[in-house]
């Protein structure tokens, strides 16, 4: 499994802000519409009640939302990058400005977890979020996200 199994070329954007979390949400809920074909307001119900459950900001600017959706055939992500951070109840307390999301079968499998590991891994390393913050163009974040060591799976 590498990341461009999971993420689309379509499937990054870059926004200059959001008002809220829920309106975070309500944006990659219709990136899953527009990238996957997947029903925007499933994927919705699906973060927010993921999110429920405890924040999904990890630190470091980074949030890694993640939900089963019922309806959705394979693992598939989509990445935005916020020019303005958001607050997001993140472990350290810091707003986020990278969000790469996942999205999940349900039922879903250790695939999944391989999935959310993998995009951990990638998200944790310094560099790739540092390029990822000084790029403004959505195929050089993609080739980021998709061309570098971390992004093989073990």
């Amino acid at each position: 499994m590498d990341l461009s199994s999971l993420l689309g070329s379509d499937a990054v954007k870059i926004m200059h802000a959001v008002s809220s979390k829920k309106r975070l949400f309500q944006d990659l809920a219709e990136m899953a519409h527009d990238c996957y074909g997947y029903d925007s307001t499933r994927v919705l119900e699906a973060l927010m009640d993921r999110e429920s459950l405890g924040p999904t900001g990890v630190g470091n600017g980074v949030a890694l939302p993640h939900a089963r959706v019922n309806g959705c055939d394979k693992i598939h992500g989509v990445f935005l990058r916020i020019e303005k951070p958001v607050d997001f109840g993140s472990v350290d307390r810091l707003p986020v400005d990278l969000i790469f999301a996942l999205f999940a079968p349900e039922p879903s499998n250790v695939e999944h977890l391989k999935a959310l590991a993998l995009v951990s891994r990638t998200m944790r390393d310094k560099s790739v979020c540092a390029k990822l913050r000084a790029n403004a163009d959505p195929a050089t974040l993609h080739a980021i996200l998709t061309e570098g060591p971390a992004s093989q799976a073990a």
